[in-house]
């Protein structure tokens, strides 16, 4: 499974977007993950987001289930 696979498809989500599929989808459901630095996360982060540093994203992608969408930001 490389980056291909996982974001194969996307659309892009404004934040008020984001916030409507968050209220409307079970937690769990999906992947929300944030490809941001960890500095980054620890001072903002969005809950139940995952932190996959975008440097290594590529090498920690099996972490990631392909039956769940994924929202990165």
């Amino acid at each position: 499974m490389g980056l291909r696979d996982i974001f194969s498809s996307y659309t892009n989500m404004n934040t008020d977007q984001l916030q409507s599929f968050i209220d409307a989808n079970k937690e769990g459901s999906y992947t929300l993950l944030d490809v941001r630095q960890p500095s980054e996360y620890e001072t903002a982060r969005i809950p139940g987001s995952q932190l996959m540093p975008l440097p290594t994203l590529d090498e920690r992608l099996q972490a990631l289930d392909p039956e769940k969408p994924v929202i990165a930001y």
